[in-house]
C-alpha cells in the first residue's frame, strides 16, 4: 500500500511558475514509477507526464513538453513536477500516482494503481 498526497497548488497568471510535489508513504517509493495526471472540468482526465523507478527517463504529454519538468528525490520519497510557462489550459486538478501495472503503458492512468486525492491549479489569463 502506498499513500499519497500533493501539494504546491494554486492560483498563478499566464506565464507563471508553480512546482507541485507528492510526498509518498508506504512501501518503498523506489520501486514505483510515477506520473501525473490532470484533469480539467468536464474533461476526462489526461496524462501530464511519467518517471521512471531511478528517475532516469522521463515520459511528457506533447501539450506541456518544454513547459513541465518532472522528477524524483528517491531520498526524500517525493516526485516533483515543476510547471513554468503556465497557459489557461492548464487549470484542472492534478494527480500524481505510482505505477502497479508494468505491462500496461506510462501513457494509461489503468497503469497507476496509486493515486493521492489531488491539488488545484488555477491559471489565470
Amino acid at each position: 500500500q502506498v499513500q499519497l498526497v500533493e501539494s504546491g497548488g494554486g492560483l498563478v497568471q499566464a506565464g507563471g511558475s508553480l512546482r507541485l510535489s507528492c510526498v509518498a508513504s508506504g512501501r518503498i517509493f523506489s520501486s514505483y514509477a510515477m506520473g501525473w495526471f490532470r484533469q480539467a472540468p468536464g474533461k476526462e482526465r489526461e496524462f501530464v507526464a511519467a518517471i521512471s523507478r531511478s528517475g532516469g527517463i522521463t515520459y511528457y504529454a506533447d501539450s506541456v513538453k518544454g513547459r513541465l519538468t518532472i522528477s524524483r528525490d528517491n531520498a526524500k520519497n517525493t516526485v516533483y513536477l515543476q510547471m513554468n510557462s503556465l497557459k489557461p489550459e492548464d487549470t484542472a486538478v492534478y494527480y500524481c500516482a505510482a505505477r502497479t501495472d508494468y505491462s500496461g503503458s506510462y501513457y494509461s492512468g489503468g497503469s497507476f494503481g496509486y493515486w493521492g486525492q489531488g491539488t488545484q491549479v488555477t491559471v489565470s489569463s
